[in-house]
C-alpha cells in the first residue's frame, strides 16, 4: 500500500533535490487560496463534458499536468481559479523579494557592500565571529544560539513567507559586542506578520512603482454639469440615495460624545444666568465637551479641561491636549489657581429640571439638587463631588489614601488572583496595566512593561549592572548617584536600580539553591535556606568559658559549596560534552576542593593618628581545582580544571573575623564549628540539580593554602625560630644545616595529636629537654589537618629576603670580618638600596613582598650587585648561586611543573646538589650549622612533593594573599557604623566578586574599546558601527 501511494504522489513531490521550504511555500500558497466552485460552473461543467466530449475525450481530459496534479492532491480533488491563484502566488513572491531586502532583527534594510554584509539568521557562525565570542566566553555555533540570548528571540521556527532570512551587520556587530551574551543597545525586534491585504511592506513599494498605462476608454456621453455648492459634501449610498458627510467640527464633536458621555453629568454653559462675553464663557468651559468646567484641571501648556473628559480622552486618543496637540499626560495634571477656582464657583447657572426657575451659584450646586432628588421622573444633573472640597487625582494623592481609594479594587483583584491564577496578585496587576497602555496605543511604555515582566529589562540586565558596581567597588549611594545621573541625561532607564540588583544577589549568593546529603550530615541542619551567620553560631559555650571578645560572620560550609557548584553549572556541562560523555548518565562527580586560610595583618583604617592597637583580621576561603567523573571504562575524566588556582577571581571567601592569627583559642573556637562541617561532609554525598538532572558529588577537601606561621599554628607545632625548623619532617637546624638535601616528608596530622598526648600526659616521667626531643617540637593540640605541602608564595619571598642578606654581605666581605658592626651593615644596605634603585628602578621597602621578591631574583639585578663586589672569585660565585635559584624556582612555582618546565624538573636534584655545595663551602660563613626554614624545603622537599601531588604552585595560598586588597577595598566601599554589619557586606561582595557568572558579563565587554560608551549613549555613527570589530582583539 505504501508503494502505491508513493507511486500515485506526483513526479514533482518526489523530485530528490526539491527543498522542503519551495515545497511548504507551494502547499501554504495553494491551501490558502483555494476557492470554491461557483453554482454556475457546477451547471454548466457535466453539460459540456457530456455534450461536446467523447469517452476517448474525456479519458485523455482526466490526464492532468504535473502541476494540476500537485493542486488536486493538496487540494484533495476540489477545484479552483487559476488566475486568482496566480495573481496570490506573485503577490506572496513578491512579499518574500521585499523580506529579502530588511533586516530580521532590527527591520531595516539591508545595505550590501564590502563594509555591510548579511548573515543569514539559519546559518553557522563564520570563523571570525566565532573567534570573538570565543575570546568572550560564548561557545555558541550558530547564529539562533547567539541571537537568543541577545535579542531574546527565537528564530528557529522562522518561515520564508512571514520572516525575513537575513539580518544585518550593525545587529551582528551588536550581538558580538554583547559577547554573544547581552544587548548593549536599544534594538527592538519588530513582530512580523503574514502577507496580507493591508500588509504595510507591500504597500509601501506599491507607490514607488511604475505606473501602468490603461488603455483608453470609449468616450462616453458628458453629464450636465451640477451645481458645486449643492452637491459638495454628498456622498450616494447603495440605494442612490445622498448622503452628507458631516463637517470637522461636528464630526469632532460626534466624537467626544461617544467618548466622554457626559451630558447627563455636566452643565451646558447655556445654563449661565448672566449672558457673559464669548471669551469669558470659553475660558470657564471643558476644551473637550464644551461644557462648564466639573473638577477642572489644568495641563502643563495651561489649558483647562474637566478631570473626567480629559482623562478618557488621553484614554481613547492618547496623551495629547485636544486645543495644541502638545504632550499631555495624567501625572502633568494640576489643581488650577485658587483664584480662578473662586471664580469658577462664583457663576450662577439656571437650575436644569423643569418646573424649577431658581438660579443658584455654581459651588452651591450639588445640595441644590439634593432636593429634587425625591422627585421620580425628573432628570437633573447630578453632582461631581457631593459636597466637600474637589476630589483629587489618583497619582496626586498620598500612599495612605490611595490605598483607602483602591481598597475595593484590591479585594476584587485579590479574589481573582487566588481564584484564577494561584494567587500571583502582581502577575494580574501587570497585566491590566499592559493592557491598559495598548488600549491606549502606548506601544513603546507597553514593550518596556512587558521586556520587564520577560525578565529582559529595558536597560541593562541585572546581573550586568550588579558586575558593573561590584568590580568598580562602588557603595549604594556611589550606585544610586550614578544610576540617577544616566537616567537624567540619557532620558531613558539604562542601568537597573539597587532593589533589582539585590534581587539578582540572592540566586548567587549562598543558601538560594536546593540541596540533600545522603546520608543527612552529622550535627549539621537539614535547612538550606542559610545565608550569612554568625562565625561563633556553632560554638559549644561551656559555663568556665568567657565571653568571645571578637567579630566574626560567615556562611555554611556546605551551602557555600552548592553555591559554587551551581555557579560552576555551565563549565561542568560544557567539560562533559566535551569529553563525549553522556549527559544522562553522568551522574557521580569528585571534587577536590583546596583550603585556605591567613591573616591579613593590620586592616584598621587610618584616619589621623590611627587606633592605640592594631585591628587584624583573618580569612577562610576554598577553591575548587578540579572536578572529575568516570566512563564506561571506569578511567577518571576531568571535566573541569582551575587553570588559575592562585587568582583572587576563583577564591571564594567562606570566614570573616576580626581576630590575631597567633591567638590560639580564638581560632579554634571560631574554625571548630567549619572543620566539624567539613568532617561531616567528608562521610556523605551531595546531590545537587545539575542540568536539570540530580547528581552526586563527592568532596575531597585538601588544606593546602596555609603560611609557614599558621600551620605551625594549627598543627601545634613551635613557632619559626625553633630549633626543629621544618613543618615537614623532624629534622634540627643543625641537622639541616649539615646534610641539606637528603630528608623526606615525616610529619602528619595523626602524628602531631599523638605527640601532643605525650607532651600533655609524660607516660615517661622525662624531663623538659627530654620530652620536648621526643615528641620534636608539639607544644599545643592540634586542631586543623593540613596536607604536607610548602607554601609557594611565601617560600619565594623567604628565599628572595635571604638573598638580600647575601648581596649585603659579598658587598661588605664578610667572609673575610665575621664580626661587621652594625653601622657597616647599614652602610652596605644602603649602598646595595641605592644601586638597585640606579640599575633595576627598585625602590626599598619595609618589608619584603612578592612584587620586590620576583623583580630581584633576576640576571639583570645579579649584574648589578656584582658591580659593588669587588672580588671578581666572588662574583662568580655569586652568579652561579643566583643562575641556579633561578633554574630551581619554576619547578615550585608552576601550576604543572611536567608540562610547564619538564627539563628543569629533571635537572631539579643536580641543582639542589650544587646549590647545597656552594652552600656549604663558599659561604659557609652565613650558613655553619644553620639553615633558614624556606631554604632547607627548597632543597630537601620540594622533588617528593610534587612525585605525590604534581604541583606545588598550583596548591599555594597566593590567591588568598591576593584578597587582602580586596577586603580593604570592599571595607572601604561598605562603609558602616556597625561592624558586624560591614562585615557582612564584605563577606558577600568578596563572594560576588568571585562568581563565575558575573565574570563573564564583564569578559564579554572587556575587549570592546567603546562598550562603556555604548552602555550610556548607544547611539552610534555609520563610521562606528563598521570599524567596531576592528576595536577587538582578535
Amino acid at each position: 500500500m505504501a508503494d502505491t501511494l508513493l507511486r500515485s504522489i506526483p513526479a514533482e513531490i518526489q523530485h530528490p533535490y526539491s527543498k522542503f521550504s519551495d515545497w511548504k511555500f507551494k502547499l501554504f500558497r495553494i491551501k490558502s487560496f483555494e476557492r470554491a466552485p461557483l453554482a454556475q460552473d457546477k451547471e454548466n461543467q457535466p453539460v459540456e463534458q457530456t455534450v461536446s466530449q467523447s469517452p476517448e475525450e474525456a479519458e485523455m481530459a482526466d490526464e492532468e499536468p504535473p502541476s494540476a496534479s500537485v493542486m488536486k492532491v493538496c487540494l484533495g480533488g476540489k477545484s479552483f481559479d487559476n488566475n486568482r491563484v496566480d495573481l496570490k502566488i506573485v503577490e506572496i513572491e513578491m512579499h518574500m523579494a521585499h523580506l529579502r531586502r530588511l533586516c530580521r532583527l532590527c527591520g531595516g534594510a539591508l545595505k550590501r557592500d564590502r563594509t555591510n554584509l548579511e548573515h543569514e539568521v539559519q546559518g553557522a557562525l563564520d570563523e571570525m565571529s566565532r573567534e570573538a565570542l570565543k575570546k568572550m566566553g560564548c561557545k555558541a555555533r550558530a547564529w539562533p544560539e547567539v541571537i537568543l540570548k541577545v535579542f531574546k528571540v527565537d528564530v528557529t521556527g522562522d518561515l520564508e513567507t512571514v520572516h525575513p532570512i537575513f539580518f544585518c551587520h550593525g545587529c551582528c556587530k551588536v550581538a558580538i559586542r554583547g559577547g554573544g551574551f547581552c544587548c548593549f543597545s536599544r534594538i527592538q525586534v519588530p513582530q512580523w506578520m503574514p502577507h496580507s491585504a493591508q500588509c504595510r511592506l507591500c504597500s509601501q513599494v506599491v507607490g514607488s512603482l511604475k505606473r501602468k498605462i490603461k488603455p483608453q476608454a470609449a468616450q462616453l456621453a458628458k453629464r450636465a454639469k451640477v451645481d458645486l455648492k449643492e452637491n459638495r459634501g454628498r456622498r450616494s449610498n447603495a440605494h442612490g440615495q445622498a448622503k452628507f458627510w458631516p463637517k470637522s467640527q461636528s464630526q469632532r464633536s460626534f466624537w467626544v460624545k461617544k467618548i466622554t458621555r457626559c451630558k447627563k453629568v455636566h452643565l451646558d454653559s447655556r445654563l449661565l444666568a448672566v449672558d457673559y462675553p464669548v471669551d469669558f464663557v470659553r475660558s470657564v468651559s471643558c476644551q473637550v465637551c464644551n461644557h462648564l468646567l466639573a473638577d477642572p484641571v489644568q495641563s502643563s501648556c495651561k489649558h483647562l479641561f474637566c478631570r473626567t473628559c480629559i482623562l478618557k480622552y488621553i484614554r481613547a486618543l492618547g496623551t495629547h491636549c485636544p486645543a495644541c496637540r502638545e504632550p499631555c499626560i495624567p501625572a502633568d495634571l494640576v489643581t488650577p489657581a485658587k483664584a480662578f477656582m473662586n471664580v469658577i464657583y462664583s457663576l450662577v447657572v439656571r437650575c436644569p429640571l423643569e418646573g424649577c426657575k431658581e438660579q443658584v451659584r455654581l459651588e452651591h450646586y450639588g445640595t441644590h439638587t439634593l432636593s429634587h432628588q425625591e422627585v421620580k421622573g425628573n432628570e437633573v444633573y447630578s453632582p461631581i463631588n457631593k459636597g466637600g472640597r474637589p476630589r483629587q487625582h489618583l497619582l496626586s494623592l498620598t500612599r495612605r489614601a490611595q490605598k483607602h481609594r483602591l481598597k475595593e479594587l484590591k479585594h476584587q483583584v485579590k479574589i481573582f488572583a487566588d481564584k484564577e491564577e494561584g494567587g500571583d496578585i502582581k502577575s494580574v496587576c501587570l497585566t491590566l496595566f499592559l493592557l491598559a497602555l495598548r488600549a491606549g496605543n502606548e506601544h513603546r511604555q507597553a514593550d518596556e512593561l512587558e521586556a520587564i515582566m520577560q525578565g529582559r529589562g529595558s536597560g541593562l540586565h541585572p546581573a550586568v549592572c550588579l558586575a558593573i558596581r561590584v568590580n568598580t567597588f562602588l557603595s549604594c549611594s556611589q550606585y544610586h548617584k550614578m544610576y540617577r545621573t544616566v537616567k537624567a541625561t540619557s532620558g531613558r532607564q539604562i542601568f537597573q536600580p539597587l532593589h533589582a540588583l539585590r534581587n539578582a544577589e540572592k540566586v548567587l549568593l549562598p543558601g538560594y539553591h536546593p540541596f540533600e546529603w545522603q546520608p543527612a550530615l552529622k550535627n549539621v541542619s537539614s535547612s538550606t535556606e542559610v545565608g550569612i551567620i554568625d562565625g561563633l553560631s556553632g560554638w559549644t559555650v561551656s559555663v568556665e568559658d568567657s565571653q568571645m571578645d571578637t567579630i566574626t560572620r560567615r556562611f555554611r560550609y556546605d551551602a557555600a559549596l552548592v553555591s559554587a557548584l551551581k555557579d560552576l553549572e555551565e563549565d561542568i556541562l560544557e567539560g562533559v560534552n566535551e569529553q563525549g560523555l553522556d549527559d544522562s548518565s553522568t551522574e557521580v562527580f569528585t571534587v577536590v576542593i583546596k583550603e585556605s586560610c591567613d591573616g591579613m595583618g593590620d586592616v584598621s583604617e587610618k584616619h589621623g593618628g590611627g587606633p592605640l592597637l592594631p585591628e587584624k583580621a583573618i580569612r577562610f576561603s576554598f577553591t575548587i581545582m578540579s572536578i572529575t567523573t568516570k566512563n564506561e571504562d571506569g578511567e577518571n575524566i576531568n571535566v573541569f580544571q582551575e587553570h588559575k588556582p592562585n587568582s583572587e577571581l576563583c577564591c571564594k571567601p567562606l570566614c570573616l573575623m576580626f581576630a590575631d592569627e597567633s591567638d590560639h583559642e580564638t581560632l579554634t573556637a571560631i574554625l571548630g564549628p567549619v572543620l566539624a562541617e567539613r568532617e561531616a561532609m567528608k562521610e556523605s554525598r551531595l546531590i545537587l540539580e545539575i542540568g536539570g538532572l540530580s547528581r552526586s558529588f563527592r568532596l575531597i577537601f585538601r588544606g593546602t593554602g596555609y603560611d609557614e606561621k599558621l600551620v605551625r599554628e594549627v598543627e601545634g607545632l613551635e613557632a619559626s625560630g625553633s630549633t626543629y625548623i621544618c613543618t615537614l619532617c623532624d629534622a634540627t637546624r643543625g641537622e639541616a644545616a649539615q646534610n641539606m638535601v637528603l630528608h623526606s616528608v615525616t610529619r602528619n596530622h595523626e602524628e602531631n595529636l599523638d605527640r601532643y598526648e605525650i607532651w600533655r600526659s609524660n607516660p615517661y616521667s622525662e624531663s623538659v629537654d627530654e620530652l620536648r626531643d621526643r615528641v620534636k617540637g608539639v607544644s599545643a593540640k592540634p586542631f586543623m589537618e593540613t596536607q604536607p605541602s610548602i607554601d609557594a608564595l611565601h617560600c619565594d619571598i623567604g628565599n628572595a629576603t635571604e638573598f638580600y642578606k647575601i648581596f649585603q654581605d659579598e658587598i661588605g666581605e664578610v667572609y673575610q670580618n665575621h664580626n661587621p658592626t652594625h653601622e657597616e651593615r647599614k652602610r652596605w644596605q644602603s649602598a646595595l638600596d641605592k644601586q638597585l634603585r640606579k640599575k633595576m628602578n627598585l625602590r626599598p621597602v619595609m618589608r619584603m613582598n612578592g612584587n620586590f621578591a620576583r623583580k630581584l631574583m633576576t640576571k639583570e639585578t645579579v649584574e648589578a650587585v656584582c658591580e659593588l663586589v669587588p672580588s671578581e672569585e666572588r662574583r662568580e660565585a655569586l652568579r652561579e648561586l643566583v643562575h641556579l635559584y633561578i633554574q630551581m624556582k619554576p619547578v615550585w612555582r608552576a601550576n604543572c611543573p611536567a608540562k610547564e618546565c619538564p627539563d628543569l624538573l629533571c635537572r631539579y636534584s643536580f641543582n639542589s646538589q650544587r646549590f647545597a655545595e656552594l652552600l656549604s663551602t663558599t659561604f659557609k660563613y652565613r650558613y655553619d650549622g644553620k639553615i633558614t626554614n624556606y631554604l632547607h624545603k627548597t632543597l630537601a622537599h620540594v622533588p617528593e612533593i610534587i612525585e605525590r601531588e604534581g604541583s606545588i604552585g598550583a596548591w599555594a595560598s597566593e590567591g588568598n594573599e591576593s584578597g587582602n586588597k580586596l577586603f580593604r577595598r570592599f571595607r572601604k566601599m561598605n562603609a558602616r557604623q556597625s561592624k558586624c554589619y560591614e562585615l557582612e557586606d564584605i563577606l558577600k561582595h568578596h563572594w560576588l566578586y568571585t562568581s563565575k557568572y558575573l565574570q563573564k558579563f564583564m569578559e564579554a565587554h572587556k575587549n570592546s574599546a567603546k562598550a562603556l560608551e555604548a552602555t550610556i549613549n548607544p547611539v552610534e555613527t555609520q563610521d562606528d558601527a563598521i570599524n567596531l570589530i576592528d576595536s577587538l582583539e582578535f
